[in-house]
């Protein structure tokens, strides 16, 4: 079998690991940056009169098309922007990847110098100077398209790009603060070319949102489409969907996963409808399946029950954070980075994260340890702002962690 497996299978896959995803069975879970509150009891009573109207016997709108008129007004989704669904953000990153050039084909560029040569070389026919600007092309350019981000960042847009055969390039994040390297970033989309640029706004792992001004810069000198992830859009008022055709290459990419249907796994994609036409051609077929059609329709006309709860995270996030930095008292134990999405990045004393987080799960709570997960995040773990006494129980545990040495 395991010949049959090294003939078969690529070998960059054979060297990945499968996404994990820990048991969080009798935890307080702390490590998704899921909303920790359930539907009151009313709103599922009348959620689940509106499934027994589901047809299951038939196949699920393929458009899904009162699930997007739902979205359009709940997002406030410009009108003459289109709008594309996805089983989660990752299924429309991994359309992303799928849609753009196939490898050792030339980029628009190569077509620029071949139009720029034409007439310039007397006896020469047109396919001539296209073969010899793509042979130019060719040899400069990787041999595969680039998907370039930010490092840290999301763990999928490396993923996906692996999976799609693209090369990824990350550029390093500020050290200090995690804040974006406008020059590095530049640089690396001179010298890489990508035809997918995403930024996590605000970032994930780290919180934190970067300088819409760079971002701008990023948008305007990238050569391929710019992906504004705003997956944590509830808990920040910053956005770029208003700026939605404000450059032709730009595209918005949200989930309702974080305002509290991560269950139903749905994401969406909003930008110039000749970019969502073109992407939907990789889309497969009935990938929104009828009760997450239905379930997320009627949750976005309940809108007003969701913001709710997410007042209650953006307050409780602050509480937390304060809570964590009176904890250290100043001592260098725990160093809280600020955050504007549902959860705290926080840095340990130095070889202490492992410690605690397996004294954390020992005492029923679950996080996120990123120590060793990227340079920039050594000793660092990841808390979702829970639930109050959930907050509360975490503090209390960290506390005699910490006092215990």
């Amino acid at each position: 079998m395991s010949d049959l497996i090294e003939t078969l299978i690529r070998p960059d896959i054979q060297a990945l690991k499968a996404y994990h995803v820990p048991d969080a069975t009798g935890l307080i879970k702390l490590d998704a940056m899921e909303n920790p509150y359930r539907w009151p009891e009313a709103l599922r009573d009348d959620w689940l009169a509106a499934l027994r109207e589901a047809e299951l016997n038939r196949y699920p709108d393929p458009s899904a098309r009162a699930l997007q008129a739902a979205l359009r007004e709940a997002m406030s989704i410009p009108p003459d922007m289109g709008l594309l669904l996805g089983n989660g953000s990752d299924e429309l990153i991994q359309m992303l990847a799928l849609a753009v050039a196939a490898p050792g084909r030339p980029g628009r560029s190569a077509r620029a110098d071949a139009d720029k040569a034409r007439g310039d070389a007397p006896g020469e026919t047109l396919g001539d100077v296209l073969d010899e600007a793509f042979s130019r092309a060719s040899k400069a350019a990787p041999s595969r398209p680039t998907l370039l981000s930010l490092d840290p960042g999301f763990v999928m847009y490396r993923m996906i790009a692996r999976f799609a055969g693209l090369e990824y390039a990350g550029v390093a994040l500020n050290g200090s603060d995690f804040s974006l390297d406008l020059d590095a970033t530049l640089a690396a989309i001179e010298r890489h070319r990508p035809l997918l640029t995403f930024i996590a706004y605000p970032n994930n792992p780290t919180g934190n949102l970067f300088d819409p001004a760079a971002i701008e810069r990023i948008i305007a000198a990238s050569p391929g489409l710019v992906i504004v992830d705003e997956a944590y859009a509830p808990f920040t008022d910053a956005s770029f969907l208003p700026r939605l055709g404000d450059w032709p290459n730009l595209l918005v990419m949200r989930t309702v996963s974080k305002m509290g249907l991560a269950g139903l796994r749905l994401g969406y994609l909003a930008g110039p409808a000749e970019w969502i036409e073109q992407l939907d051609k990789v889309r497969l077929p009935y990938n929104i399946n009828v009760l997450s059609q239905a379930s997320a329709t009627f949750a976005l006309r309940h809108r007003a029950v969701f913001d709710t709860q997410t007042a209650t995270i953006r307050a409780e996030r602050g509480r937390l954070a304060s809570a964590l930095a009176e904890l250290d008292t100043g001592r260098g134990r725990l160093q809280p980075f600020p955050s504007d999405a549902n959860f705290i990045l926080v840095r340990v004393q130095r070889g202490r994260a492992g410690a605690l987080f397996d004294g954390l799960r020992e005492r029923g709570i679950l996080i996120k340890n990123l120590d060793g997960a990227h340079p920039l995040l050594a000793d660092c773990l990841r808390i979702t702002v829970g639930t109050p006494d959930e907050n509360a129980a975490l503090i209390d545990a960290l506390a005699a962690l910490l006092e215990g040495g």
